[in-house]
């Protein structure tokens, strides 16, 4: 039996809440949670959309029916190709999650290697995440190496 799944249009209201754990762990994070109910809509039609590049992988707690212990999200984006990726397709990993109490089990680790098999399907060329210093291990021990990137962000508002 697998622990894995992917999640459903049902299991919207848990990657939310799961997301907010992520956030919470965060250093100066905003840990309002009233954008939530905006969410809802939106995550509840794209997990209902298989084809539509986004995927989540969940694990559920058994002792308690309808809610999640762990889940890792990521979205399939195009760009144009360059060598290593001719195609274009690019996997980002985003709300790696598990519940305080449910950590140290490898929920997160199955479902991330759940979504990389995903990403594999896809015929993604690369996979790019942000890592907290705790997650770094993980991740590295997935073959994941650290990247000179110069991020930078521009916010246009909510929408």
């Amino acid at each position: 039996m697998t622990l894995v799944r992917r999640a459903t249009p049902e299991d919207a209201g848990e990657l939310l809440r799961l997301r907010q754990v992520m956030i919470d762990s965060m250093s100066g994070a905003n840990t309002d949670t009233g954008w939530q109910s905006a969410s809802l809509a939106t995550v509840t039609a794209r997990l209902a959309d298989p084809a539509g590049g986004f995927a989540a992988f969940v694990v559920d707690r058994p002792e308690r029916p309808g809610s999640l212990a762990a889940l890792v999200v990521g979205t399939v984006e195009y760009r144009i190709g360059r060598a290593g990726n001719p195609h274009g397709r690019v996997g980002y990993v985003f709300s790696v999650a598990t519940d305080p109490d449910a950590r140290r089990r490898g929920y997160a680790r199955a479902c991330m290697e759940a979504l990389v098999e995903w990403f594999r399907e896809q015929g993604v060329g690369q996979i790019d995440l942000t890592a907290s210093a705790d997650a770094m291990p993980l991740y590295e021990s997935l073959g994941f190496v650290r990247q000179p990137d110069p991020f930078m962000r521009l916010r246009l508002g909510a929408s």
